[in-house]
């Protein structure tokens, strides 16, 4: 995701400055916060804001990919991931490292993504040293405070400390407004995953791996799957799982793609229940183009995530979501995904009849994309230019603040 404006490393000049006088911190951890932060750290840097980039590697091993793929490097990594931590071991340490990086850099603004234990980290280090925040993705709500668990919990109170809050939909901006967040500081944005999906599609190439499992499975009905939330665990996961190996196994026609998650959980369930069986192919973690490219040759998707909630429709896929309830209703009031609950069978009955009549399946694609148009990134860029009250080329810095 080259740049438009200056290559990088060039020298500015002060006359040539939009605006020095903003620094801004983008702080992200997980490779769904890296997707949808990305296109706002390349509109920053080409309106000239003076960006820091910080990654708490929350997903160590597999943000590092993405990172490269999505041209995003870090001016900080602070490392803090270990085997078998708790979401309050990962808080604490991230808070501690990451207020010696604010008394040393002063931003006027952090940035954070979403619902994670990053973003949660985040926004308490920047509201105890009164550095204003901005939320990106706000007002999800699920209802059920457990459920997904940290994460709906982690996002209520992060829009109890923002000072701007980015909301994707006019429904996330009604759930914020009901919890007194006042009107004037909320902003329906669109989805920032839109704009980068609009950009990984204009040269999507799929690769060698990948191009040859989508040729050799030609003329069959693709099913890609995901799952790895925590609510999953156990005896969840595993029943499902059975519920679509039996699916698979009953049916020439179908074969099961999955890119499984590195978290012992899901690969002790994957290597009881799946490894082995006739055309279901379990793969390695995938970087996001090859996952776009399996999502764009799937007959159907069937994930626990939240990402590919807003993935899906913005590619005319049906998803069967793998959860009790989600906090993107947009995508099933769209008639793009169907909420399946905590029940396997139900998982069983709906593949059934889907597969049987399979016209819901064919309408999907003529869905309009309820999560945005691409353009995400700029709208909010453009209101934090106008929220620190920056209109003109101006050089020097200047400290804001929206305390």
């Amino acid at each position: 995701m080259m740049l438009d404006g200056i290559p990088r490393g060039k020298k500015i000049k002060t006359h040539e400055i939009v605006d020095w006088r903003l620094k801004i911190m983008v702080l992200f951890g997980t490779r769904p916060e890296a997707i949808k932060l990305a296109p706002i750290i390349h509109e920053l840097r080409q309106k000239f804001f003076q960006t820091i980039v910080v990654s708490s590697s929350q997903h160590k091993e597999l943000l590092k990919p993405f990172l490269k793929m999505l041209d995003i490097e870090t001016d900080f990594d602070l490392r803090i991931m270990r085997k078998n931590q708790t979401p309050n071991e990962v808080c604490s340490k991230i808070l501690a490292k990451l207020d010696k990086i604010l008394a040393e850099e002063k931003p006027d603004l952090i940035l954070v993504q979403g619902d994670t234990t990053t973003t949660l980290a985040g926004a308490l280090a920047g509201f105890n040293r009164q550095v204003a925040v901005g939320h990106v993705e706000a007002g999800l709500r699920s209802g059920n405070l457990y459920s997904p668990f940290p994460e709906e919990l982690n996002r209520r109170l992060v829009s109890q400390i923002a000072n701007l809050h980015f909301a994707a939909t006019e429904r996330n901006r009604r759930n914020l407004l009901a919890e007194d967040i006042p009107t004037e500081k909320i902003f329906v944005t669109g989805n920032t995953v839109v704009d980068t999906l609009h950009y990984i599609l204009k040269t999507l190439t799929p690769s060698h791996r990948i191009a040859e499992l989508v040729e050799s499975t030609e003329g069959l009905k693709r099913i890609l799957l995901t799952t790895h939330r925590r609510e999953s665990f156990g005896e969840r996961m595993s029943e499902n799982l059975k519920v679509l190996r039996e699916f698979v196994e009953k049916r020439n026609d179908v074969c099961l793609f999955f890119p499984v998650h590195p978290n012992p959980n899901v690969q002790e369930a994957t290597n009881e229940i799946l490894a082995g069986a006739e055309r279901i192919f379990l793969l390695e973690p995938l970087n996001y183009k090859e996952f776009i490219a399996l999502m764009k040759n799937a007959w159907l998707i069937v994930s626990d995530s939240g990402g590919v909630q807003e993935e899906a429709p913005s590619l005319g896929k049906p998803l069967f979501v793998l959860r009790e309830n989600t906090e993107r209703p947009e995508a099933i009031r769209a008639g793009v995904a169907k909420l399946v609950g905590g029940n396997p069978q139900t998982l069983a009955k709906m593949l059934e009849e889907n597969y049987t009549i399979d016209t819901w399946i064919k309408s999907v694609s003529e869905v309009s994309n309820p999560f945005g148009d691409g353009r995400a990134a700029r709208r909010i860029v453009k209101i934090i230019e106008e929220k620190f009250g920056i209109k003109n080329k101006t050089a020097g810095r200047v400290q804001r603040s929206l305390f």
